[in-house]
C-alpha cells in the first residue's frame, strides 16, 4: 500500500531539488562563459601587445633557415601578430653571432655551435626556444684527388673550411677524432673562407677538398665534387640550427615568442609535407637574399652558381627537418666544443634552453 503522505513529501524535496539544480547549471554556465571571455581577452590582449613590440630577426644565407623562410613567405609571422621590423640574412652563423652579442638582433635561426659560443663566450643573455633541423653539413672532394678520408693528410691537397668555432669546423675536428687523422697535417693545410668563397673556389679548382654547410655542399656538388661525408655518418642525431630569442623578449614578452615557435613549427610540418613546393620557394628566398647581401661584383658570380629549386631539393632531403631538440645531444654538443677550448669550460644544457612551448611533432 502506498503512503501518500511520504510520497508527496519526497515529490516536494524532488522538485525543490530540480528547481535548486537549474539554478546552479545557470550559475555554472554564466561562470564558465565569463572565463572564456577573460581567457579569450588576455588572449587578445597578449597577442594585441606583442605586436606592438617590434622585433629584428636573423638568419642565415642557408636553407638550414628554410622554416624561417617558408613562414615569412606565407605570411605566418604576421597572422602570429608578430612585428618584424627587419629581416636580415648573414653569410655564416659566426658572423650571425657577432650581431647578436652586438644587441642588433633579438631573434635568430641559428647554427647550434655559434649559438653556444656567443652565449658562452660573449656572455650574451639568449635562450634556444625550438630547433629547427638536424645534420646539415658534409665534406666535399675532388675524386681525382682525393679517393678517401685519409688522403686529406697528403700535404699537396688544398682544405677549405668556415673559421675556427663555426659549426663546420666542428665537423672537421669530429671527422679527424673518427678517423684518427694527424690532427696538425690537417690543420696547418686549412684555408679558411666563408661558404660561397669555398664555392667560388671550387668552382675555380683551388680547392680539393670542403667542409660545407648546406645548401653549399649540394652546390659544391654541381662543380663535380663527391660528398664522401654527411653530418649522420659521424654524429648521430646531431642538432643543426636551432631558434634563438634573447632572454629578455622571453621574460618580457613570452606570448610572442609562444608565437614565434608555433609559426616556425607550422612551416616545418608544411615543409614535411609539400618538400616540392618548400624547395622552390627557399631557393626563390635564398636567389634574392644573394643579389642583395653580397657585393656587387661578387653577386654575379653567385648568381651563376644555380640556386635552383632542384640543387635546394636535394640540399633539404639531406636535412631532418624538426623543432624537436634532445637535451643530450645539445650537451654533448657543449661538452665537445669544451673539448676543442672553442669555450672555456662546460655548462649545463638546461642553462640555454627553453623548450615549453614546444609541442609534440
Amino acid at each position: 500500500m502506498v503512503d501518500y503522505a511520504i510520497t508527496a513529501q519526497y515529490a516536494g524535496i524532488l522538485s525543490v531539488n530540480l528547481e535548486n539544480d537549474s539554478s546552479m547549471i545557470k550559475k555554472l554556465l554564466s561562470i564558465l562563459l565569463y572565463l572564456i571571455f577573460i581567457i579569450s581577452f588576455l588572449s587578445f590582449s597578449s597577442k594585441a601587445m606583442a605586436a606592438e613590440k617590434e622585433i629584428k630577426m636573423a638568419v642565415e644565407f642557408m636553407d638550414h633557415a628554410a622554416s624561417a623562410y617558408i613562414a615569412k613567405n606565407k605570411g605566418w609571422f604576421r597572422e602570429e601578430g608578430l612585428k618584424i621590423t627587419a629581416y636580415e640574412s648573414y653569410i655564416t652563423g659566426m658572423a650571425l653571432a657577432a650581431a647578436l652579442g652586438r644587441g642588433d638582433i633579438d631573434v635568430a635561426y641559428i647554427c647550434l655551435v655559434p649559438a653556444i659560443n656567443v652565449y658562452a663566450n660573449a656572455k650574451v643573455p639568449i635562450k634556444v626556444v625550438a630547433g629547427t633541423h638536424k645534420y646539415g653539413y658534409g665534406l666535399l672532394v675532388n675524386p681525382n684527388t682525393v679517393k678517401t678520408v685519409r688522403d686529406l693528410e697528403k700535404p699537396d691537397i688544398r682544405i677549405g673550411c668556415v673559421r675556427e668555432g663555426g659549426a663546420v669546423d666542428v665537423i672537421l675536428h669530429r671527422i679527424i677524432d673518427s678517423y684518427h687523422l694527424n690532427e696538425s697535417k690537417i690543420l696547418s693545410k686549412v684555408q679558411r673562407m666563408n661558404p660561397p668563397k669555398q664555392i667560388l673556389a671550387v668552382k675555380t679548382g683551388q680547392l680539393d677538398a670542403a667542409f660545407l654547410p648546406e645548401h653549399h655542399a649540394t652546390m659544391a656538388e654541381e662543380s663535380g665534387f663527391k660528398m664522401i661525408l654527411k653530418t649522420q655518418d659521424i654524429w648521430p642525431e646531431m642538432q643543426g640550427s636551432v631558434l634563438v630569442v634573447k632572454e629578455s623578449l622571453l621574460k618580457e614578452y613570452p606570448q610572442m615568442v609562444k608565437a614565434l615557435v608555433e609559426a616556425s613549427q607550422k612551416a616545418t610540418d608544411w615543409i614535411n609535407h609539400h618538400p616540392d613546393e618548400a624547395a622552390k620557394i627557399v631557393a626563390n628566398e635564398l636567389q634574392v637574399v644573394g643579389e642583395n647581401i653580397f657585393p656587387l661584383n661578387l653577386s654575379k658570380i653567385i648568381a651563376r652558381l644555380r640556386i635552383n629549386p632542384e640543387v635546394i631539393g636535394r640540399s633539404m632531403n639531406r636535412l631532418e627537418y624538426t623543432t624537436d631538440i634532445t637535451p643530450r645531444v645539445v650537451q654533448d654538443t657543449i661538452d665537445y666544443i669544451a673539448g676543442l677550448g672553442y669555450i672555456k669550460k662546460s655548462f649545463k644544457a638546461e642553462e640555454i634552453l627553453d623548450l615549453r612551448f614546444l609541442r609534440s611533432e
